[in-house]
């Protein structure tokens, strides 16, 4: 791409940003709509319930313990999913530098800005240390039960 219609499209990109007041595409704040909050809630949804049966399931049948382990991969996507709706961003949206801030899934749109595409990575990373963090207790909480 020359530098021209890099400009040009950054140009376009920063029209559109001031322009559309309902859905705005942030740098590092917002890069998902309405629809890809929905799908991120529902993943949400899908991973606690999973976890709760997973826990619920290792203190009746008396798993053991090193196996409730386990329990970090639900645990992580559920508290991915629901930090990500909370957040209005996409974790994986931001490592690639894309938003979609539409009604439809599958609709993304590239960042072009440099300095975009990093306060994107960095608020992706710090969505997967905390979707990181809450399995982990997840975990050790289910370690400790009975």
């Amino acid at each position: 791409m020359s530098r021209g219609e890099a400009a040009a499209r950054n140009e376009a990109q920063n029209e559109y940003m001031s322009t559309n007041t309902t859905n705005v595409y942030v740098p590092g704040v917002c890069n998902i709509g309405p629809a890809e909050i929905r799908m991120r809630r529902t993943a949400g949804v899908i991973g606690l319930v999973i976890t709760a049966l997973f826990v619920a399931a290792a203190v009746i049948f008396g798993i053991p313990t090193p196996w409730r382990l386990l329990v970090v991969i639900p645990a992580g996507l559920g508290a991915s999913g629901f930090l990500q709706a909370a957040l209005h961003f996409c974790a994986r949206f931001g490592m690639s530098g894309l938003f979609n801030l539409g009604d439809e899934l599958g609709r993304q749109e590239q960042v072009y800005e440099t300095e975009y595409r990093r306060a994107d990575q960095r608020k992706a990373v710090t969505i997967v240390i905390g979707s990181v963090l809450i399995a982990i207790v997840v975990a050790g909480i289910a370690m400790l039960l009975p």
